[in-house]
Order: structure tokens, then sequence, then C-alpha cells
């Protein structure tokens, strides 16, 4: 069979992590990377032996080994970076969230569309082996009808205004870096929000350093997540149905085992371990896609990210958190 030719957009610690995961990969090849200047792009080749070496994005979207084009940039450039490498055929896998607001979401998700080239967000946990199983067991009812869901995902960094993460130009904060995490999940499980509330701290920069939501479903369904860049939290995830409940252990978000309590008092344990650094799966994932010929995931479907993205805009909206770059396009 021959090998998915992937190249890397960018050229820092998430780009590293994915080509990482590649090598976990029997039937992908990284072929390519493209930076902002020669010397990041030839340091990265030369740590992942990468062959083809670019100085700038556009030329790796233009290099005829390349088919598919992960975008590992900050989050404000996910939208122009994953336009680029589409306008020149090319598949993409981009990194979550897809863009930084609902509106270019949309626009990107429509160019996809109209090109009918492939494009999928790269959140990295819907497609890990527990996932999958979690997935089946809802399927079945194991749990009966899921009615609650609590999940968060803190972490504590010192402030640095510097750094990415509290950089409103980069869309920095706790919703768009990890809060995406819990509320995808809570999209994996409920659908849609029909109800959305929260409070954030908005912190000296400018950014939410962390957040308290609620979600609310047509059918009565909550969930109750928190993200936060300045403290830690057990990072873990519980699912309660009318029959039982599931407890994802932390950190849930790259999580390998899960507990299912029955209300009758029995108790499954279930692990998956997982190959590789786990960024391998949704590189796989992607691979098969392209290999079917399809233009979108059922795992991640392109309407999901960007209902995902639409209930983000209104949770800031409500804490009245707009990046520099929503300003300036009014």
């Amino acid at each position: 069979m021959e090998k998915i030719r992937w190249g890397i957009l960018g050229t820092g610690r998430i780009a590293n992590e994915f080509a990482e995961g590649l090598t976990s990969v029997p039937d992908a090849e990284l072929v390519a990377v493209g930076s902002r200047n020669q010397e990041s792009a030839d340091a990265f080749g030369e740590k992942w032996n990468v062959k083809n070496r670019h100085a700038t994005y556009n030329a790796l979207t233009q290099d005829p080994d390349v088919e598919i084009i992960y975008v590992s940039t900050p989050h404000t450039f996910h939208k122009e970076n994953a336009v680029l490498c589409i306008n020149a055929g090319k598949a993409v896998l981009c990194e979550k969230p897809i863009t930084v607001n609902a509106r270019e979401a949309e626009e990107l998700i429509h160019l996809a569309r109209d090109k009918e080239v492939f494009l999928m967000e790269a959140m990295w946990t819907r497609y890990l082996p527990l996932y999958q199983r979690l997935r089946e067991e809802l399927a079945r009812g194991t749990i009966g009808d899921p009615r609650l869901l609590h999940a968060t995902f803190g972490f504590h960094r010192e402030f640095d205004p510097d750094h990415r993460l509290f950089d409103p130009d980069l869309g920095g904060g706790a919703l768009l870096d990890i809060g995406v995490y819990v509320i995808s999940l809570a999209s994996m499980i409920f659908g849609e929000a029909s109800t959305i509330g929260g409070l954030a701290h908005l912190g000296e920069s400018g950014v939410d350093e962390q957040n308290a939501i609620i979600l609310g479903y047509p059918d009565g369904a909550l969930a109750s997540l928190t993200s936060s860049i300045t403290g830690h939290t057990p990072q873990d995830a519980s699912l309660i149905g009318t029959k039982g409940s599931i407890l994802i252990d932390g950190p849930f978000w790259r999580g390998s085992a899960m507990t299912i309590r029955m209300f009758d008092g029995t108790e499954t344990r279930i692990e998956c371990p997982q190959e590789g650094n786990g960024y391998n799966y949704e590189a796989i994932h992607a691979g098969e896609c392209l290999r079917l010929g399809q233009t979108e995931s059922i795992i991640m479907p392109l309407d999901e990210s960007f209902s995902i993205m639409d209930t983000m805009d209104e949770l800031r909206n409500q804490w009245r958190l707009f990046y520099p770059s929503e300003v300036e396009d009014g």
C-alpha cells in the first residue's frame, strides 16, 4: 500500500508532537515541512528526517510530493493557513480549535466543501481507542440515557504576557486552548447545546484564565465544564446515565482507561492502551478518509466543529471577551 504523504505547516511544539506521532503510523510518511524561515525548516527537517524543507508556508502548499498538510500554527492563524492549503488542493488536518470563531469556521468549511478538499479538525482526543470504546458503550445503551457530564481540564502556568496562552493576539486563554476539549466531549455525547451559560475570570492581559460552563440540551441533559490555565484540576470526566455512570481517568483528554459503575453495584474496568504518543490516531483516521475518497470525517464532522465554535462564541460574548483581530474586522 502506497504511503500517505504528509507535510507539516509550522515547526513549534505541537508540530513536533505530531511528527513523533507519524513515526507510529506504518502507512504514512512525513515528506515536507514549511516554516517562516529556512533555518527553522532545516532544523525541524534534520530532527525528523524530512526531505523537503520549505522557508515559506506557500512553498509547502505547492510541493507536489505532499498529499495532506497538518496545520500546527497558533489559533489565530488556522483559517489563513488552512485556506492557503485548500486553495492549493491539499487535504488539511487543522489543529484545534479549527478557527478562532464561528464566522471563520463557516468560511473555511464552505471553501473546503466548494473545492471538494478534505478538511478535519485535529481534536486528537476524539480518535483515541478509549473514545472509540466510549462511543460503542453509549451506542449500546450500557448506562442508559446520558443525563449529566462533569469534565474539567486545568493546569497552572505563571503569568507571562509574552506566552501565547496569555496573548489575546494569538487567541490566548483557557477556553480556546483547553476548554475546547471539555466542550468537544460534551458535543460528542449530547450533540448541540440548546442553552449556553458560563462565567470567566479575565486576567491582566484580558484573556480568560479560568471559566465555568453549563450547557443544556433539548432532552434536559446537562454538562458542567471547567477549564483553567492558572490552577491544576483533576482533569477527569464523569458521565451519569439512567442506569449507571462512566468515570474516565484523568487526564481524560489523553485517556486510556475508564470505569463503568452500574446502579445495581456492578463495576467494570476498561483499559485501552495506546500505541505511539496519541497523535498517531488522528493521522490514521485522516489517512483512512483519504483512501476512501472522503472529504469529511464521520468521527469529527465539520458541522460539529462549527457548532463547537458557535458555542464558544456565545460564551465569549457573555464574557465580553473579544480578540484584537475580531475587533479590527468589526
